[in-house]
């Protein structure tokens, strides 16, 4: 299943944030300038939380939702043309702005240069470089970032090794499906279908013993599992979004990686912590409160972060 069948799942909701926004682009001096800051607030920072969005998955061939072709601005698109002019909304005159000069040259650059990329499946689709350079530095040999939190579906994280005990996904994932008696998880290499918490069709199959009531080893748990994809209308997974708030309350440093922090309550997740970085191509509604910005791929800019915390062979070790 690709990325736009999976949000043709979600029930029609007209507030999905801004879309469409141009793409910005860090010249090659102030991105080496600007990746330097960042590792000089990674060395010295104690409790690295990263949260994370669909522009992690990009590279992966999943499109984003809100980028010049992502899947809700050629929705918005599509509902222009047929829908002749439209009123401007508040939420779209606030979250606008104004690029001038060298930086609008950019911009339209970007713009002429930017074209859909061809869509993986969910399936097929496999972890990004970011993805695996996250796992390595949340791993216990090198323990720089403490925990990760998502709002992709995709479950990019879990396949690149993140132990789940290190991540959350709040908005659910299409692979996981959840035991509603136990709370057991079961991740599936196959999309397990359907939205907002249905039965999957099949049962628990954890042990009493497992799940710590006392029972012989043969008996199990048998409760329905059902799907852990969100709705717009569903509130997020309780115990997942207090670790979330948790973790970022307890931070020095939050890393905003893909991600444009349009859709709450998870987009005000990084002003919880101490200070906050952003790695996005786009404007964001928090970019004024960041202790930093990178206007970059956010592959670009992590790999030169793990060439210097890491070295450059690390990928071979693993």
């Amino acid at each position: 299943m690709s990325s736009d069948n999976y949000a043709g799942r979600l029930s029609k909701y007209p507030n999905k944030g801004v879309c469409g926004l141009p793409e910005l682009t860090e010249s090659k001096r102030s991105l080496e300038n600007k990746i330097s800051k960042m590792i000089s607030l990674i060395k010295s920072s104690k409790h690295v939380v990263i949260l994370t969005g669909a522009g992690v998955s990009t590279e992966a061939g999943i499109p984003d939702f809100r980028g010049p072709n992502g899947i809700w601005t050629i929705e918005n698109k599509g509902k222009k043309k047929v829908g002749g002019k439209r009123k401007r909304t508040k939420s779209s005159s606030s979250s606008s702005f104004e690029v001038t000069g060298a930086a609008q040259a950019k911009v339209k650059e970007k713009e002429v240069k930017s074209s859909p990329k061809p869509s993986a499946s969910f399936e097929t689709a496999r972890p990004t470089f970011t993805h695996r350079a996250i796992t390595k530095l949340a791993s216990d040999d090198i323990d720089i970032v403490k925990y990760v939190i998502t709002q992709n579906v995709d479950g990019l994280h879990m396949r690149s090794g993140l132990p789940r005990s290190k991540h959350c996904f709040l908005h659910g994932c299409i692979f996981t499906e959840k035991c509603e008696i136990c709370s057991k998880e079961y991740f599936r290499k196959y999309d397990i279908g359907g939205v907002s918490f249905r039965k999957t069709g099949r049962q628990c199959t954890a042990t009493k013993r497992e799940i710590g009531k006392a029972s012989s080893c043969t008996d199990t748990c048998g409760g329905d599992l059902r799907d852990t994809i969100l709705d717009w209308e569903d509130e997020l997974p309780q115990e997942d979004w207090e670790c979330a708030q948790d973790e970022c309350a307890k931070s020095d440093l939050v890393l905003a990686l893909g991600t444009s922090l349009r859709i709450e309550p998870a987009g005000s997740l990084p002003t919880l912590g101490k200070k906050f970085v952003i790695v996005n191509k786009q404007v964001t509604p928090y970019d004024t409160q960041a202790a930093l910005i990178v206007r970059a791929p956010v592959d670009n800019v992590l790999r030169r972060v793990m060439e210097v915390l890491i070295g450059e062979e690390w990928e071979s070790q693993i």
